[in-house]
């Protein structure tokens, strides 16, 4: 139904809704995506740097960077708080299945792995919508420094989504052809993580067969 219709008709209709709106729309796309990965945040990130720059539009630039920035920021302080109460309510649940997910030594070595490299990963956690939700949540319960930890996702947004709202300001209408770019990137990071994964998981095989031998 929306493939027949013109992309210029679905433009003009977007940019007849009132600023507050569309605003609020976008602000609300840049909360979700942090809380709720399968959510296309990027998309409509670099959709709404192409909209802040297109002629007639309700919202300036800043506008647009406003939203993105106070409303990653606050999903990912969301999962921050979310990460510090679940780690409690693990160590308290009777619930079976959750109660087996709490098992204090491997949690201790994750949580150890982080703090130490955590300047890096909440840098570069936001280059990947996979990675920028279990970061968050694994940030809180780490216990990070809240400061230090809105300091480094505040300097990651400023990158990643700077350059999402840059390259659909700057490309205008053939702002879709960075979304075929972005396609080709999330698969390329998400092969890489699962090569990392499978790898740790043949690390951690390979350790107890020695054990056992």
């Amino acid at each position: 139904m929306l493939d027949s219709i013109p992309f210029e008709t679905i433009l003009n209709r977007i940019l007849e809704l009132p600023p507050l709106v569309l605003w609020a729309f976008f602000c609300f796309s840049n909360f979700l995506e942090n809380i709720f990965p399968p959510w296309p945040g990027d998309t409509v990130t670099v959709f709404s740097g192409f909209i802040s720059s297109s002629e007639n539009s309700p919202l300036s630039f800043f506008s647009v960077v406003l939203a993105t920035y106070l409303d990653n920021l606050l999903g990912a302080l969301t999962m921050y708080y979310f990460g510090e109460r679940f780690l409690l309510f693990l160590k308290q649940t009777k619930i079976p299945f959750l109660s087996n997910l709490y098992h204090e030594e491997n949690l201790r070595k994750t949580l150890g792995w982080f703090r130490k490299f955590e300047i890096v990963v909440v840098l570069v956690s936001r280059f990947s919508a996979g990675i920028r939700f279990f970061v968050s949540i694994v940030a809180g319960m780490s216990k990070m420094n809240i400061i230090k930890f809105v300091v480094l996702y505040s300097i990651a947004i400023s990158l990643w989504c700077g350059i999402l709202l840059s390259a659909g300001s700057f490309v205008g209408s053939n702002w879709n052809q960075i979304i075929v770019i972005l396609s080709y990137y999330n698969r390329t990071i998400g092969v890489i993580l699962l090569v990392v994964f499978g790898y740790l998981i043949y690390q951690i095989i390979k350790k107890r067969n020695t054990k056992l031998t």
